[in-house]
Order: C-alpha cells, then structure tokens, then sequence
C-alpha cells in the first residue's frame, strides 16, 4: 500500500507544521524561508525522459535541448523508438543519453501501476532501467507521484542544508542524512523541500556556490 501523497498547498502546510512541532531546527528555517513551493509535475514518461535530458548539463542546455526535442516530436516513447541514433543526436544529445533515451522507451513501464506502487517498489522499478538513478528515482516519486515520505539523501544541495541546519562542521554522507531524515517521517518530502528552500537562503547569505 502506497503512503501519503501530497497533492496541494494545504498538504505542504500539514507537513510544514508537524516538522515545526517536532524538530525546533525546521521550525527555525521555515521562518526564513516563507511558504515552500509544492513542485508537481506530470506523471509519465515524458517527465522521466526531461529528467535524463536535464543530467550533467546546465539548466538552460537542458531546456534548449528539452525545446528542440518538443518540436521535434521526440518527448514520448514510441517517436523515440522510431527516431534512430542520428535524429536524437541531432536534438543535441549525446551518445550515452540516446542510449538512456531508447533504454527508457523500451522498459515500456506501466505508470498507471506505478502510482500505486510502495514507494520503495517505485525506486526499484524505476533504476532497472538504465540511465535512471536513485535520486532520479526519489526525484521522480516526490514530484511526479507526489510521495509525502520520499527524501533524496544523495542531493548535495540537501546535504549543504542540513549542515547548515544543524550546525555541522562538514556536510552530511548520502548515508549520515538518509539516517537523520528517518526522524523526519512521515513527511520527509517536505522536509526536503524546507532544505532546498533553506539552502537558497544560504546561498544568498553566505555565497555558497
């Protein structure tokens, strides 16, 4: 059985306010960082494929990719099956996302049955197919399937958060936080989203880059 799933504003402000409660360093954030931004997206293969398109390139070369690919007609599985290598290349990817590309379209994953998958069920599914991570995976879970307890420990703007957060001396492992974020469930998803948003806090006060 799938968890909570987060699907409006009032679900963040739930959230929100029982890491408040609970956890006096989010409390504290949370004053800096105003309402957090509920962040869903569309469930499907199209997400998926932009989150591939998006790895290891700047913001702005994935969306001018993501946008030849659009006019292209190349953003659902069955045109990029047909594409071929030269036509993928052409849209300005490279040779190893084509090959994600076509890995992802021929996993021919059932989306409708992922949304009522367990979430860990939901991250196995997903990093079968080549190309998609775990933190693609947790990315994908918590913005596109909305899973309320879904926290990507892997992420190094998380991990600089929490640092600064908890006054650490040094940023947290992927491990050391996954383990700190297990006091932060069932609303774990929201608490990443109190640290992304606490981590442009930072990055403005200190200059972190």
């Amino acid at each position: 059985m799938k968890g909570r799933v987060i699907e409006t504003k009032a679900d963040l402000e739930e959230g929100a306010a029982w890491l408040a409660r609970h956890h006096p360093a989010f409390a504290r954030i949370l004053a800096s960082t105003g309402p957090l931004p509920l962040r869903r997206r569309p469930a499907g293969f199209s997400t998926l494929l932009n989150a591939i398109v998006a790895q290891q390139v700047s913001t702005a070369s994935a969306a001018a990719i993501w946008l030849r690919m659009d006019r292209a007609g190349l953003t659902e599985a069955a045109p990029v099956l047909a594409a071929g290598t030269d036509a993928l290349r052409a849209v300005g990817l490279s040779r190893q996302k084509v090959g994600y590309a076509v890995a992802l379209a021929e996993a021919e994953i059932d989306f409708d049955a992922l949304g009522q998958m367990e979430d860990e069920a939901v991250i196995a599914e997903l990093t079968r197919v080549k190309g998609i991570g775990r933190w693609t995976a947790e990315i994908y879970a918590m913005f596109s399937l909305g899973r309320a307890d879904i926290f990507a420990a892997g992420d190094l703007a998380l991990q600089e958060a929490a640092r600064g957060m908890l006054d650490l001396e040094t940023r947290p492992t992927e491990k050391a936080l996954a383990r700190m974020a297990e006091d932060w469930s069932p609303w774990r998803a929201v608490a990443a989203r109190a640290l992304w948003s606490y981590y442009r806090v930072m990055t403005n006060r200190e200059g972190i880059q």
